[in-house]
């Protein structure tokens, strides 16, 4: 065994020990999840096509340590082996499900090419030849109703800026990914590329946060990825936020798993993850399937009573839609041990003897056992006369309202 397997190998003990869904640990571990697997690439195969009778998104559930963020970065490595841009975004106080512009700006940070390089926007309009079909094919799209008029006008200015104003393309490129760009300087470079004064009616915020995840999936089909797949986890802390803030991330919800009705046929494809018990803790115990919708609409205007349209939506996606991770069986757990029992000699040079664990019990998570056999096995390798017994403590997830994680 050379040094970088070694090292590869203690890479992968190390993230497993800790709980963290590292490459290395999954490509070592697998993820025992052959449904959920089979329903992904399933996802991606009509990724890209018009989805108007399905979804276009999974959402998984799993017990608190029960192995969604491993399932996530596995379902990961699976897209980006079929030629996807990944991103990975895990929900926080600084990261809001309800705010679409923060989830962008993770989005766009986190991206991930199939080669494992990042600044995917800036290498996808690197990547874009304005006599390529594939560009073409952009514009055109860009040119039509389901996103602002800056897109196409931008998309047209790029390659008159790469070759003459290289501060305007990274201008345009930062616009894509997030930041404001200024009417009067598109204006004035549009001017100056020949193209008239444009009409750049103002688009809020947020929906311009949806345009750009609408455009960027595009982009990246353009410069030869097969689409975008977004990957949203822990997204059970919503079940914290206050109930205003809850019907809108129930809203991002139905948006995030229902076909985009304004681009029925885009190559974004979600996957989100969240705690199993959120039905029972949270649309139950809170009576949101009640309250919020009720709230939304007193505010008495069209735009909340679309959000509360949205919110219950979402709710029931919830309650009806939701991949419950399979829980190990006798065959799985007998798999999981064997390998980790090699990696851990790989990792450390030794053989392992056989360990006790955790004794095998329906309720009994993957992560348990996994650090438990790992725990084991290190007490072993420093005292080989001692036998290690490992108790198993469970953890909990609080729902508790935190006004805090609404302003992110």
């Amino acid at each position: 065994m050379t040094a970088a397997d070694q090292l590869a190998a203690r890479r992968a003990i190390e993230a497993l020990r800790c709980g963290v869904p590292s490459r290395d640990a999954v490509n070592a571990l697998g993820s025992g999840q052959s449904d959920i697997e089979d329903s992904f690439l399933t996802l991606l195969d009509g990724t890209g096509t018009s989805r108007r009778g399905g979804e276009r998104g999974l959402l998984l559930g799993g017990g608190f340590g029960s192995g969604k963020s491993h399932v996530l970065e596995h379902l990961a490595h699976l897209a980006l082996g079929r030629g996807f841009v990944v991103s990975r975004v895990v929900i926080s106080k600084e990261t809001p499900l309800h705010d679409p512009v923060k989830v962008l700006k993770a989005a766009v940070e986190t991206a991930t090419l199939p080669t494992g390089s990042f600044g995917a926007v800036a290498e996808a309009a690197a990547d874009l030849h304005p006599d390529s079909p594939a560009s073409a094919e952009l514009l055109r799209w860009a040119s039509g109703s389901s996103v602002s008029e800056r897109f196409a006008l931008t998309l047209s200015l790029l390659q008159h800026a790469k070759e003459n104003d290289g501060e305007f393309a990274e201008a345009i490129v930062r616009f894509w990914s997030g930041d404001p760009i200024g009417v009067t300087q598109l204006r004035r470079q549009a001017r100056v590329a020949g193209k008239g004064k444009p009409a750049l009616a103002t688009v809020p915020v947020r929906e311009l946060a949806r345009e750009r995840f609408r455009f960027l999936s595009r982009l990246f089909v353009a410069a030869g990825h097969q689409g975008w797949v977004l990957l949203l986890d822990e997204m059970e802390l919503i079940g914290r936020y206050t109930l205003l803030q809850r019907g809108r991330s129930y809203a991002e919800v139905a948006g995030w798993l229902r076909p985009d009705p304004d681009d029925p046929g885009s190559p974004l494809a979600t996957v989100l993850a969240m705690t199993d018990d959120f039905d029972a803790a949270v649309l139950t115990a809170k009576n949101d399937r009640e309250l919020v919708p009720s709230r939304l609409r007193a505010k008495q205007n069209s735009e909340w009573d679309e959000i509360a349209r949205a919110a219950e939506a979402g709710m029931r996606l919830v309650e009806r839609s939701m991949l419950l991770l399979a829980q190990p069986d006798a065959a799985e757990l007998e798999r999981a041990y064997t390998v980790l029992k090699g990696l851990h000699g790989e990792a450390f040079g030794w053989e392992p003897p056989d360990v006790a664990g955790l004794e095998r019990l329906s309720a009994t998570r993957m992560r348990q056992y996994v650090r438990a056999w790992i725990n084991e096995w290190d007490l072993v390798r420093l005292d080989p006369g001692y036998t290690p017994e490992t108790e198993a403590v469970a953890m909990e997830f609080r729902y508790d309202e935190e006004a805090d994680l609404d302003s992110g």
